[in-house]
């Protein structure tokens, strides 16, 4: 169980699967979970964390959304194949409303935006059933650059990340949407 001492055997901690692209910031987690009682495991890509997961099955699991080669949501539906009852935590840089939504629906317990801390993904991780009901909610709309954003998003899920299918539905040339995707989405 979390919380556990780090100097317990590695049979008696849960198992984490940590999967992100970022070397530097999938090192830094890794040692903070691991100093939070979790039996770390680390990949860089989809392909990596299915090979891991089919030889050990995590109890939970930290993924990034936007990876090189397949995203992060292909690899939250590949690990609820293995093992239903994993408790798997999305992270993005590129938060929008369309992968969220998709996350969940794949098997995703929750999803945070970057940067976040160790501390906010055990929460998350331990976090049991239904929402928050104490979030604020606000009243402003969202501005022209963000439903942009969550739209090009929500095209883009509907395309299964297939970056040329999704400019050719928003009759868009490939590489100003390519342009569009590297930039992070306004803030609001």
């Amino acid at each position: 169980m979390p919380g556990r001492s780090p100097q317990a055997a590695d049979d008696e901690r849960s198992t984490l699967l940590l999967v992100d692209d970022d070397d530097a910031f999938r090192r830094v987690l890794a040692r903070a979970l691991d100093r939070r009682g979790y039996a770390v495991s680390v990949a860089a890509t989809v392909a990596a964390a299915i090979v891991k997961a089919q030889a050990q099955s995590p109890e939970y699991a930290v993924v990034d959304l936007k990876m090189p080669g397949q995203s992060g949501l292909v690899l939250i539906e590949k690990l609820m194949e293995l093992d239903p009852n994993t408790r798997i935590v999305m992270l993005t840089g590129y938060a929008s409303i369309a992968t969220a939504i998709e996350a969940i629906k794949l098997g995703a317990i929750h999803y945070l935006a970057k940067p976040c801390d160790a501390d906010e993904i055990v929460a998350a991780l331990n976090k049991s059933g239904g929402g928050d009901s104490a979030i604020p909610v606000t009243g402003s709309p969202l501005s022209i650059d963000r439903l942009e954003w969550e739209h090009i998003q929500r095209v883009l899920v509907e395309h299964q990340g297939n970056v040329s299918a999704t400019a050719r539905a928003l009759k868009m040339h490939r590489r100003t949407l390519q342009r569009k995707l590297g930039k992070h989405p306004s803030r609001e």
